[in-house]
């Protein structure tokens, strides 16, 4: 059994207890019974409709999401009923009720049973109904009995009742806000985290990637103390170039790319390669077809140096610029012998 449920039985079972109150009518005289045989059955049934009004789903639904402030609020015909009950019980009853009985506990109970009901339709996230409804009692009881008796015999222990539920259905709401927010930063924290660790990964792999490049060239080096024959000095050039592809450019290699960087270079061919962002957004299967359309360009590459660019350009994702001479700057356009531009390809319609 739910919270809720235990709590709403509880609710029904005072709100029996006040309404049971108006039918002990010793000690008094009352002129109108069949006034108050008509008017607390009325009240039972308005309070149980506030109390049990979405306690459980329809048959086969799945229970609704609990929103903060919306948590299967009634209608506004049934604040109205709640109004309406709140008028016309008190009044009837001390109407019906002998004038010298007015103060007597069978009679007063509309105080506390209206209280009852306020704080409910005030738990029920209606609180202008509550206090609506509870001007509404205080005043038929004032009218009726005056104030000073009225506040002593309920009146302000209703008001306190209400108060106290809109004050806790404030710390409710604020609690609520608060472990969204706490759960936002959560998983936020838990993204970043997953970022850094693939970072990290990231960065173990490239490392690994340049161990295995560079390794035995640089302890070739250590051991001959830098007299490499020339063999060995273009497998350094290639263990460089292929150290720097890992570093500059990850995304556009595979083992494909990777044969044809290296044949390249072994054809003299200086090759730079620059990841300037603007892969991000671009799905595997995707970058599997810009690696493949590189690694043909390279295939049939005979300038002296290319450059290798990503783009962030909303049409083109990679671009290969081939020069010719030993000019460094890109301001001699006749040194420019290839140009070509690897198309972006189309992102999916959402």
């Amino acid at each position: 059994m739910s919270v809720r449920s235990i709590v709403s039985i509880i609710a029904l079972a005072f709100t029996a207890y006040l309404a049971a109150r108006g039918f002990a009518w010793s000690g008094g005289r009352v002129d109108q019974p069949w006034v108050i045989f008509l008017v607390l059955p009325l009240y039972l049934v308005v309070t149980w409709l506030w109390v049990l009004w979405g306690l459980r789903p329809r048959s086969g639904a799945a229970p609704a999401r609990a929103v903060p402030g919306r948590d299967r609020t009634l209608p506004v015909w049934a604040g109205a009923l709640a109004i309406g009950v709140a008028v016309v019980v008190p009044n009837a009853v001390f109407w019906a009720v002998d004038p010298d009985s007015r103060t007597q506990p069978f009679a007063t109970w509309t105080i506390g049973g209206i209280g009852a009901l306020m704080t409910i339709v005030m738990v029920r996230r209606r609180p202008i109904v509550a206090w609506v409804g509870l001007a509404a009692v205080a005043v038929s009881t004032i009218l009726w009995i005056g104030l000073l008796p009225a506040l002593s015999l309920g009146l302000v222990g209703s008001v306190v009742w209400v108060a106290a539920a809109q004050l806790l259905m404030a710390a409710l709401d604020r609690a609520a806000r608060d472990t969204r927010q706490l759960a936002e930063l959560q998983q936020a924290a838990s993204a970043w985290q997953a970022s850094q660790a693939g970072r990290q990964r990231e960065r173990r792999v490239q490392v690994q990637r340049a161990l295995q490049a560079a390794g035995p060239i640089l302890g070739r080096t250590i051991e001959t103390g830098g007299n490499l024959r020339a063999a060995e000095r273009l497998e350094a050039r290639l263990a460089e170039g292929r150290l720097r592809d890992e570093l500059r450019g990850p995304r556009l290699l595979d083992d494909v790319v990777r044969a044809e960087l290296e044949n390249a270079r072994r054809r003299g061919i200086t090759v730079t390669m620059l990841d300037e962002g603007g892969l991000e957004g671009i799905a595997e299967p995707s970058l599997v077809e810009i690696r493949r359309e590189l690694a043909e360009i390279l295939q049939g590459a005979s300038s002296t140096r290319l450059i290798i660019r990503t783009s962030p350009h909303s049409d083109t994702a990679v671009t290969i610029v081939g020069r010719s001479g030993e000019s460094d700057g890109l301001s001699d356009e006749d040194s420019v012998e290839l140009w070509r531009e690897i198309a972006r390809p189309a992102q999916p319609s959402a």
